[in-house]
């Protein structure tokens, strides 16, 4: 289960599509900058990427 809840972060989003999107392109930048970085990211991009937008919005 992620945390936080789906369902928090589209009540606070226009639509679903959107918010998939913006995670997406979250989730690409967080992996090409610990590529460039050389980096290991035990975590998965995208769970990284959800949390973030979670924090951004201040929904945890």
């Amino acid at each position: 289960m992620l945390n936080p809840a789906i369902g928090k972060l589209i009540e606070n989003s226009e639509n679903r599509y959107g918010l998939v999107t913006e995670i997406a392109a979250c989730a690409r930048k967080i992996a090409s900058d610990a590529q460039e970085n050389e980096e290991i990211i035990l975590e998965k991009p995208v769970s990284i990427a959800i949390n973030k937008i979670a924090k951004d919005r201040e929904l945890i």
